[in-house]
Parts: C-alpha cells; structure tokens; sequence
C-alpha cells in the first residue's frame, strides 16, 4: 500500500508539471508572412504648373517576427518597394543601394494579447511606433485593428487613416533621389497609407 500511494505521489507530481510547462510550450511565435504583407502608399506628386497628380506605390514582402519581450523590427529596403519596377535597369553607382535599410520602424506589443484573441474576433490596439533613420528617431502611434481569421493567422489593418510626413520622405537622400528619377520633384506633406498584413504562428 505504501509504494502505491508512492508511486501516485509521483505521477501526480509529474502531472503537475506538465500543466505548468505547458503555457511555455504553448505560447505562439508569431511572425509577419511576407508574402501577404504590405503597406499601400499615395504620393501626390506637385507638379511645376502646380497641378496635383496622385500616383499609387506599395512596400511588399513585410518581414518580421515579435520576440518574446514583445518587440517587432521591421527594416525597410528600397527593393521591397515597386519603384524598382518603374525605374527599369538601375545606374551602376544605384544598384548597390537597393538592399540598403531605408529606415526601421521598431513597435512593441504583448505577444500575449495575440495569444488570447479568440478564432472569429477582433480587437484595436494603439501601438507606439518608433521609426529610425541612421541616428535620428521619430515617435508615432497608431491605432491598429487585429483579427484572428484562423487558430494560426491573425490580420493586422490601421483602424484609422494614417499619413506618411512627405517632407521627411525627402529628406532621405535615397528616397529622394528615386522620387527624382521617377520625376517626382515635389510631393505632397502628407502620404496616405493603408497596411494589411498576415500574422502566422510559425
């Protein structure tokens, strides 16, 4: 009687720690899917005769995943934008840049607040967004609208209308000299931008 009460002593003990193991095997890593993430981007063009003239880009193959404290890096490459495609061949001194860093937008979110969204619902989170260019850094939220369209991928949308600082976008060297190539010699202050991206738990 004595070794069986023993022997459940230690099966239940082992039980046990399974229960508290499992939140640790359990938890989700969620990464951006690039292949369905991007951001959608209007740059009005001022002309010299000072006609407005809208023109539509997008920054495709979004790549990132939220570390365990919670922080998304997102670098973002001239490569990733379609203004390669309508430049054509690139000058020799520009083909270097293209796999340069433009800049890096860094955000944190509680992984956890992922983790809990039930299949089926959504929920608006306000993310703080940090975005770097060299040594300067720029701080701007964002209200962000996530839905869990499945137990693996959530979709992340901006829940309000958001607008890039035009005159911050020509201050980049890089970005400035593109927009010249594509005749672009003034654009507007503000770029309208529209995100849809994929979260999976890989």
């Amino acid at each position: 009687m004595y070794q069986m009460k023993r022997m459940a002593r230690r099966v239940a003990g082992v039980a046990a720690l399974g229960v508290v193991a499992l939140p640790c095997v359990a938890q989700a890593d969620w990464q951006l899917d690039p292949a369905r993430s991007h951001v959608e981007a209007t740059i009005t063009e001022i002309t010299s005769s000072g006609a407005e003239v809208a023109h539509h880009h997008a920054l495709k193959r979004m790549n990132g995943h939220i570390a365990e404290d919670g922080t998304l890096r997102l670098p973002i490459r001239l490569n990733q934008t379609d203004l390669l495609e309508q430049l054509g061949e690139l000058p020799v001194w520009m083909q270097s840049l293209t796999d340069t860093e433009l800049t890096t937008v860094v955000t944190q979110l509680d992984p956890q607040v992922l983790d809990d969204l039930p299949v089926g619902e959504s929920r608006t989170e306000t993310l703080m967004l940090s975005v770097q260019n060299g040594d300067a850094s720029q701080q701007e939220s964002l209200k962000v609208h996530f839905t869990r369209e499945s137990e693996n991928e959530i979709r992340v949308r901006n829940a309000e209308s958001v607008s890039l600082d035009g005159r911050a976008i020509m201050q980049n060297q890089t970005a400035r000299t593109v927009l010249g190539m594509l005749g672009y010699q003034q654009i507007d202050d503000e770029v309208p931008v529209e995100l849809d991206a994929v979260l999976v738990d890989r």
